[in-house]
Formats: C-alpha cells, sequence, structure tokens
C-alpha cells in the first residue's frame, strides 16, 4: 500500500480475499444486464436499479460463501460495480448493449478481441446460487439470455414481475 499509492493513485487494502474475487466476477454479470437495459432503451434509473440489486445479489451470494459484507460497501465493490455497469469502455457492458439492440451472442463475440468474463461467469453464478439456495435473479435473466435463448424483453418481464418483496434484500 505505502509503496503503490501516491498523489495520483490511492491503495486500500483488505483481507477478505474471496469477497473481493467475487466481487470482481459477478460485477460482470450484472455489468451485462445493465448493457441490456441501456440497449433497451430503458434509462439511467433503470440502471440505478440493476446496479443497487446487482448489489443485492453479489452480497447474498457473498454472505453464503463467507466473505465479509463490508467488503461489497468497499470500492472492490459498489466501487467497481458502478464503473462496469456505466463505462462505455466496459467489455462486460459492450456484450449487453448488443444483446440489448438485438444481437446475438455467437455473433457480438466472433466480433470481439478482447474477453468479456461475464459471460462465462454468468454460468458459474448460476450453479453456484444453486447450490447454496441463494436467489440471484438478475443474474440468472443473464444466464437466460445468453445461454437459453431469452430474449431480453422477455427477462425483463420476468425480473419485473416477481413476487414483491421488502427491499432489504
Amino acid at each position: 500500500q505505502r509503496v503503490l499509492s501516491g498523489p495520483t493513485f490511492r491503495l486500500y487494502v483488505t483481507t477478505d480475499v474471496l469477497g473481493v474475487e467475487l466481487a470482481g466476477a459477478v460485477k460482470n454479470v450484472v455489468a451485462i444486464a445493465a448493457g441490456v437495459a441501456d440497449g433497451l432503451n430503458l434509462g439511467a434509473s433503470a440502471r440505478a436499479s440493476l446496479i443497487t440489486r446487482g448489489l443485492a445479489e453479489l452480497s447474498r451470494l457473498g454472505r453464503a460463501l463467507g466473505a465479509r459484507p463490508e467488503t461489497f460497501a468497499g470500492l472492490a465493490g459498489v466501487g467497481d460495480l458502478i464503473l462496469t455497469c456505466s463505462s462505455d469502455l466496459s467489455r462486460n457492458r459492450t456484450v449487453g448493449l448488443e444483446l440489448g439492440r438485438g444481437r446475438g451472442l455467437p455473433e457480438i463475440l466472433a466480433g470481439r478481441r478482447t474477453v468479456a468474463e461475464g459471460v462465462e461467469t454468468a454460468r458459474a453464478v448460476k450453479a453456484v446460487a444453486a447450490r447454496l439456495g441463494v436467489e440471484t435473479p438478475i443474474c440468472a435473466q443473464v444466464h437466460a439470455i445468453l445461454f437459453e435463448g431469452r430474449a431480453p424483453r422477455d427477462a425483463l418481464t420476468l425480473l419485473m414481475t416477481r413476487e414483491l418483496k421488502v427491499e432489504a434484500d
């Protein structure tokens, strides 16, 4: 931390390696969802809602795996999540954007020179969440769009018509 921090870069440390790794992986799946919302022209409020509820999913999954909740409230969690879901440079958000505009995954991936990690991570999140009995509806719909042929608008409808709940997860 002392060696790398300076006037234009500030480094924070944590011992929650699991939480940092999980946040770094799952945020890519949520960024695909945010890109889909942007591709469907749903607006900034929809993206903000996806980011917020994506953080809830990430936190639930993290708690079930033994990560520390405060990790998800920090730079590795909400900080990186906001950036990845909002940046035009985000590889994962860009994949979602193209999906939302109607392009198919094989076509999108064939034209890329870089890896969008969230595509394969969506498989892992679905499997781990199912094994642990953790609800991850946004990640599940991203998986359905990517691998089950679900249309983005249909995924949105399924998310919006879920049973109503209290926000506290």
